[in-house]
């Protein structure tokens, strides 16, 4: 999935999530990470952080990768 935008971002975290089968409240529990804010990153907020925000994808195995457009 190409990411250009904090909601495409969110909606893979969100998907990926689910597929794995795991809760926004597992989650919270394994990483440290606030409800809040997971639910803030699924729904596309712009305000989130980036790094919580690697570290949540990395903990769902989600590479991210950046390419230069040529």
């Amino acid at each position: 999935m190409k990411i250009n935008n904090v909601k495409n971002f969110g909606e893979c975290i969100k998907e990926k999530r689910k597929k794995l089968g795991y809760t926004q409240k597992y989650i919270c529990e394994v990483s440290g990470i606030s409800a809040s804010y997971i639910s803030d990153l699924e729904n596309g907020k712009a305000t989130i952080e980036l790094g919580k925000a690697i570290y949540l994808a990395n903990l769902l195995g989600i590479d991210i990768e950046m390419n230069e457009r040529g």
